[in-house]
């Protein structure tokens, strides 16, 4: 049964205010005065322009009622006309202009998301979601586009309703006071709609997230569900989370829905009282046909920027919204701090675990007092049973984490004093499922170290059997491994990992090794290139093979947290102890199995002699 995924808020998500939300995105404008100088003359412009259609018409209104010439007719014709083409002309500059800024603007905010999310610490993934993290980079962002224009189409009608009421209020203050009557009833219920647009918004982003992570976490394990004949039950997850979102949707479309009738009610009760007592007006004479004309026209456009806020308020509240979701991503805070920004020497690889105290979660601890010096191009194996603390101490090392207690301190300085990125490129690093990027082999062993040649890349592959292993390759250090290494088998997957390491040449070196089953030949080849990285730097090796805890200097020997037996393989066998019972249940028989696979190979190497 698939676990269901939340649709509610993260833990690191905040509420902000809209007038710090609007600072904030203003500020994002900043480095586009001139453009911005531009959009808002085209904004003033285009108010003006439409302003004066109502009065333009209603000026022939005025012309007919006057008896004037054709000539004037026309006149008043042809400046209807050239306002109408300098609307559409003025109109198109505007959008153009204001995509062009606004997609500069969102690249820049995508920019800060991505970059949000990849200085967050390992920790903060351990609890979110990547494909809501996605989410917020993809699909939030893009929701300040909506916010601007629509704003902007809002800030330009305001402009045209000042314009129009100062007009109006010239020709005949008392049928301007009608109108401004409706304005408190306008903001009440615009008051109300903006609350439940909000609620209805926040939560409609937090649906989508759900859905945009559930979609990516099928795709990614489609084969794992392929395997175990789960297709039908990834689709019916997919569709509670659909449905879950579609559901959202429908109140948030529920609460745009309600606008549009309850304003345009409002706005047919402002035309029937403009209608009827600009009639009485016109009949003794206080007002002309032309002006009352004029009202009629104008209350459309006076009311319109009132209108649209409200009617459009959804669409505000869902782009507030998604900002609101992209600043809490940018503002996260990692639980891994630094206390200081020193440069980072080159290391020579000296650890020291000083009573240092760990726990994922409160009240769980991992390491008490954990204690463990390891020397200058020592090679360290932990060896334990699941949950041991092995990886949580290499993680720790990495600056993955921050611990709760103690020191770890590496050649003598507090780890947490480093300038945290040069302090990580000294660190190599294979992970138990080793990731290789989308590309060649020679890519992805150029990874850490971009500036290597391709000559140093071929010699470092070369280094390992003479570069036999190439061979097995179609196309050799040019062989594209596929989405993930996909195309690659599980060792040579391990192999390019560590021959990026070798590449990289770090003071550290942090082995977790994968526990899969690998052909005689690759692990031939992964224990040479092993063996000249521990060669070279201060290792930790996270053992799961015989081969590998025999190539360390030291095996240490966890349980709980607690180093309870350390020494070398001999040693350890001749204790009798924790070691020696895991060599006997587990090891032995790998080393059995390894020495039966290596006869096998060595035979048929023969027989093809």
């Amino acid at each position: 049964m698939g676990m269901m995924r939340s649709i509610g808020a993260e833990k690191y998500d905040r509420q902000y205010n809209d007038m710090y939300l609007l600072k904030r995105i203003i500020a994002y404008f900043s480095p586009f005065r001139r453009q911005v100088s531009i959009i808002v003359v085209l904004v003033i412009a285009f108010a003006i322009i439409g302003a004066l259609f109502p009065i333009i018409i209603s000026w022939g209104v005025g012309a007919l009622e006057n008896h004037e010439p054709d000539s004037t007719l026309i006149l008043i014709l042809a400046a209807l006309l050239v306002n109408a083409v300098l609307d559409f002309f003025v109109f198109w500059a505007r959008r153009r202009l204001t995509g062009r800024l606004v997609a500069a603007v969102i690249s820049q905010l995508r920019k800060d998301a991505f970059e949000a999310a990849v200085n967050r610490d390992l920790a903060f993934y351990d609890e979110n979601k990547s494909g809501k993290i996605v989410s917020r980079i993809t699909n939030d962002t893009q929701e300040l586009n909506q916010i601007i224009v629509i704003s902007l189409d809002i800030i330009s009608q305001v402009f045209e309703f000042v314009l129009l009421f100062f007009i109006l209020l010239n020709i005949e203050w008392r049928l301007t006071l009608i109108l401004l009557c409706v304005m408190p009833v306008v903001f009440f219920v615009t008051g109300i709609f903006r609350r439940f647009a909000r609620i209805a918004t926040r939560q409609g982003s937090r649906a989508m997230a759900a859905v945009n992570d559930n979609i990516q976490e099928s795709v990614s394990g489609i084969s794992v569900a392929k395997n175990f004949r789960q297709e039908q039950m990834i689709y019916r997850e997919f569709d509670s989370i659909n449905r879950d979102s579609y559901r959202i949707n429908l109140r948030r479309g529920f609460v745009l829905a309600m606008v549009f009738p309850a304003l345009n009610a409002l706005s047919g009760i402002a035309i029937a009282m403009i209608v009827y007592v600009g009639a009485q007006f016109v009949l003794v004479g206080t007002i002309t046909i032309s002006a009352w004309y004029l009202f009629v026209q104008s209350i459309d456009r006076f009311w319109f920027p009132f209108i649209n806020l409200s009617a459009f308020w959804s669409q505000l509240q869902q782009g507030f919204s998604a900002v609101e979701r992209i600043f809490a991503l940018v503002d996260a805070e990692n639980t891994v701090q630094q206390v200081d920004n020193q440069p980072a020497p080159r290391l020579t690889g000296k650890i020291e675990f000083r009573d240092v105290v760990f726990e994922y979660k409160t009240g769980e601890r991992v390491l008490d007092k954990f204690a463990l010096t390891i020397k200058p191009g020592e090679s360290i194996a932990f060896v334990g049973h699941t949950g041991a603390g092995k990886s949580t101490i290499a993680k720790l090392i990495e600056r993955f984490y921050e611990f709760q207690g103690g020191d770890l301190l590496i050649d003598g300085l507090d780890i947490r004093s480093f300038d945290i990125h040069q302090y990580r490129s000294q660190l190599g690093v294979v992970p138990q499922q080793p990731f290789l990027f989308s590309g060649t082999v020679m890519e992805n062993m150029r990874y850490a170290r971009p500036d290597a040649s391709d000559a140093e890349i071929d010699e470092v592959a070369r280094s390992i059997g003479g570069g036999e292993w190439l061979e097995t390759m179609p196309d050799g250090l040019n062989t594209e491994v596929g989405e993930r290494g996909a195309r690659l088998s599980m060792g040579q997957r391990q192999l390019v990992s560590l021959l990026r390491v070798l590449v990289q040449r770090p003071a550290i070196f942090i082995l977790d090794e994968a526990t899969a089953s690998i052909d005689p030949f690759t692990e031939m080849q992964i224990q040479q290139a092993l063996d000249m990285i521990l060669s070279r730097s201060t290792s930790i090796l996270i053992a799961h093979r015989l081969s590998t805890v025999r190539s360390a200097d030291r095996i240490v020997v966890l349980q709980k947290g607690k180093i309870i037996e350390q020494g070398s393989h001999e040693q350890l066998i001749e204790q009798g102890g924790h070691y020696a019972e895991l060599y006997n249940t587990y090891f032995r028989h790998q080393s059995l199995s390894y020495v039966e696979n290596a006869h096998e190979l060595f035979a048929e190497e023969s027989s093809g002699d």
